[in-house]
């Protein structure tokens, strides 16, 4: 066997780890939703801290037979990739129902279970790996970060070739790859025979992925739709951004007119169903050049504008599936820019579905513009008579209360700023949504109207704001200066031909609401006149549900849940009261409960039971400052990680593009400073490596407190790969600090008390696994300034505990 260390195996081990790391985010998108991301980072990290606690039991019997146990966990792992997603994906798990139904409980740490277990043979090889060769620990473990950034950025290439599901086979494929690798640099006998069995099972690999298929959640929208006789997929595209769906039904055709008055004397032409990643982005509208086929247009709530003034130019944000673009055409806007973030759907709808929609985007005066909204808007002079922002969410997951995870930029205080600072003097802001009752998004969005008007320096925003509702929808108008009596006039008329009930305008009274679509008290009406007035704080206080505004810093407009509900919702769970329950937060306190549980039993706990001395011979080494020490930087690492993750998707806009060039980005560089610190191993000076790292750390994170947002501001509008070259170089030299104190520590106790290396690694990893979760939850509360100054001074501390006293 070979002295020198296999890192081209375990960089490649490393790369195929998180490329599966990613392609889970990207794949329970598709199949669940998108805030299952973070459940995912955990998972992986609870897989590396139970192999510590394993290999603290096991290491010196697999040191002593180590090329035979590295070749037996390459193969476990690479084996279990693809069969252990599978089966994960069978398991029928309802977070809606989690609260009261155990068995939700029990599914998710099935789901948990085994999506932890390829990580925990990656793990094993890597930790083995690292106590063979302790000597050159920061030349392992730099392979190892390297290995692992160039996988996240290489499965999103592999995205962009292969379905996802497929991607997953040929990422199993190049896991299999290790097995021919570690043969080749250790040397091994029998390393043909090695090589043709690794050939066959990537064949078999391959095949079983290409004949798998994906079983999305019996609660998406497009499973929904699916079950509806006659319908069928007829057209299908894939990248990173989504998996992107049409839907035919020419039995029972989709009728896509959300809100549509129940006046309205006809329906919607023929639709086709666009959906991504299982949502709905609401419908191809077929327009056969016969205008009265489009009437239905005109009979939504978001047809108000139009009826006030002449709207030149309008900005339609989201554009989806056309239709209000086609709403724009249909009103008579001589100037329509449209916007959407997903070339996929741009290229369906200018492709493939342009004739079906009447050339809708090759009409004079309609552009198309495939770019992020805040960052297109800022880039451009152009001032706006209306700036449209119509149903960004999928009902069925909104009503659930699954988007109270997402980071959604959009509707944040500063959005709205933004926003009305492009509007002409007289134009409109027009936010449409869905409604639910008791009402939330529909206030939430109101208060937020006003703070963006009063950050503006308007005096009274009642005066310029203007709320109505259908049976289903809500639209807000947002004016830059005061409704006039005539816009208010044509507000009313415009309302009382489509029986819509009117919630807000300059001048309302009590008598003037709740006529058609009649609710037990006029709430919409209360809720906005409670939020105008002197009391404003006392009912936000009071109200069942979150209606804080959202802001840049806390982006999470959808998360309505406040605990002092909880009892009342789950006591009328039997009695009609599920829709009161917003599920997306309660899932993530139940994942870190969960990821509580697991790390206590699978790492903490037997690493206890574990008779380990107290200290070393020299009185050098403590458990409790191991403890402390890997612990603290576990969770630090894991808190700027997560929180920059979060940030970035303002300036990246794609949770799988950002936690691709994020984690890319700090592993590569990391993994650069950890080389870089073996010269303080090779000193045995580690301690003052430590210090001069976590210094570099604290003053680096601070600059990004008080410049990353007006760097995103400035450079929003610069393409895609730009932005990600940028945000890679604004994460280097954090990283790159962030990649020493780990390795040097580990370095230090494998010289003088190498028996506490596994309790350094599962103490590490158990800290890591709640920091993901955690992050997440302290970032919903308080912030990601919060969330970044807790890291750095769990770093600080940590500089304080460093385990090895005389290093």
């Amino acid at each position: 066997m070979a002295d020198r260390p296999p890192v081209m195996t375990i960089a490649l081990l490393s790369g195929a780890a998180l490329g599966y790391e990613i392609l889970l985010i990207r794949l329970f998108s598709i199949i669940q939703w998108h805030h299952f991301a973070y459940m995912i980072i955990s998972l992986a990290l609870l897989g590396y801290g139970a192999s510590g606690t394993f290999l603290a039991v096991t290491q010196q019997r697999f040191l002593r037979h180590y090329p035979r146990t590295l070749l037996l966990n390459l193969a476990l792992f690479a084996l279990s990739t693809l069969p252990c997603f599978l089966l994960a994906q069978r398991i029928h798990f309802n977070p809606e129902e989690m609260l009261w139904k155990w068995q939700e409980a029990l599914r998710l740490a099935m789901i948990y279970l085994l999506l932890s277990l390829p990580f925990f043979f990656a793990a094993n090889s890597i930790a083995l790996t690292l106590a063979r060769y302790r000597s050159t620990i920061t030349r392992v473990y730099a392979a190892d970060l390297i290995g692992a950034g160039a996988g996240s950025l290489a499965v999103l290439l592999l995205l962009y070739l292969l379905p996802p599901l497929q991607a997953l086979s040929a990422l199993s494929a190049a896991a299999i790859a290790c097995l021919i690798f570690a043969a080749v640099e250790l040397r091994l006998q029998r390393q043909l025979w090695i090589a043709a069995g690794a050939l066959l099972l990537i064949a078999a690999a391959v095949w079983f992925g290409m004949n798998a298929r994906l079983v999305l959640s019996p609660y998406k929208a497009l499973s929904q739709a699916l079950r509806v006789d006659g319908a069928h997929i007829v057209n299908q595209r894939y990248s990173p951004l989504a998996l992107v769906e049409v839907v035919e039904n020419a039995i029972i055709p989709p009728r896509y007119a959300p809100g549509m008055s129940l006046n309205s004397p006809a329906g919607p032409p023929q639709q086709l169903g666009l959906y991504a990643d299982g949502n709905s982005l609401g419908a191809i509208t077929r327009d056969s050049g016969k205008p009265e086929t489009l009437q239905f247009l005109d009979q939504l709530t978001s047809a108000l504008p139009y009826h006030l003034q002449q709207q030149d130019p309008v900005l339609v944000v989201g554009a989806g599936g056309g239709m209000d673009v086609l709403q724009a055409v249909y009103e008579h806007a001589r100037q329509v820019d449209a916007v959407e973030l997903n070339p996929q759907v741009t290229n369906l709808l200018g492709h493939d579905y342009a004739d079906f929609t009447g050339g809708l985007y090759q009409r004079p005066g309609v552009r198309l513009h495939t770019a992020e909204a805040r960052g297109f808007i800022s880039s451009r002079e152009t001032k706006y008579g209306l700036i449209q922002l119509s149903l960004q969410d999928s009902a069925g997951a909104a009503s659930a209360g699954l988007y109270a995870l997402s980071e959604n930029y959009l509707y944040t205080t500063e959005a709205l700023t933004e926003y009305l600072q492009h509007l002409r003097p007289g134009g409109y802001l027009a936010i449409t949504q869905w409604i639910k009752l008791p009402p939330r998004d529909t206030l939430k969005l109101f208060v937020t109207a006003i703070d963006a008007l009063r950050a503006s320096g308007v005096d009274q925003p009642g005066t310029r704001l203007m709320l109505i509702r259908g049976w289903q929808t809500s639209t807000l108008l947002v004016r830059k200066g005061a409704f006039t009596a005539g816009e208010i006039r044509a507000m009313q008329l415009f309302c009382r031909a489509r029986a819509f009930d009117v919630a807000w305008y300059p001048g309302i009274g009590a008598t003037d609401v709740n006529h058609y679509n009649r609710l037990r008290e006029p709430y919409f009406y209360l809720g906005a006149r409670a939020l105008l007035g002197p009391d404003r704080q006392v009912f936000l206080d009071d109200y069942k549900f979150n209606l804080q505004p959202a802001t840049d810093d806390q982006p999470y407009f959808h998360n309505f849940f406040k605990w002092s509900t909880l009892r009342e919702i789950l006591h009328l769970r039997d009695r009609g009261g599920l829709p009161l329950l917003e599920t997306g937060y309660p899932v993530i306190v139940a994942t870190l409960v969960q990821a509580t549980v697991l790390s206590l039993v699978l790492i903490l706990l037997p690493l206890a039971a574990t008779k380990r001395a107290e200290r070393d011979d020299s009185g050098a080494v403590t458990r409790l400052r191991v403890v402390a020490y890997f612990a603290g930087i576990g969770l630090a690492f894991l808190f700027l990680e997560i929180a920059l993750i979060q940030k970035f998707m303002r300036f990246l806009h794609h949770p799988v593009f950002t936690a691709a060039v994020i984690l890319a980005s700090f592993l590569l560089f990391a993994g650069l400073g950890s080389f870089r610190s073996r010269r303080y191993s090779t000193l045995g000076n580690q301690r003052a490596g430590v210090l001069r790292a976590i210094s570099g750390i604290v003053l680096t994170g601070v600059a990004y407190l008080l410049l990353l947002d007006h760097l995103f501001s400035w450079l929003s509008a610069w393409p895609a790969v730009a932005r990600m070259l940028v945000s890679s170089l604004l994460i280097a030299p954090l990283a790159f600090f962030m990649g020493a104190p780990f390795p040097l520590a580990l370095s230090s106790l494998g010289k003088q008390a190498a028996d506490m290396m596994p309790l350094a690694w599962g103490v590490n990893g158990c800290a890591s696994v709640l920091s993901a979760v955690l992050a997440t939850l302290l970032a919903i509360h308080f912030g990601f300034v919060t969330v970044v100054v807790l890291a750095l001074m769990l770093y600080s501390l940590s500089a304080l505990a460093f385990p090895v006293k005389s290093a």
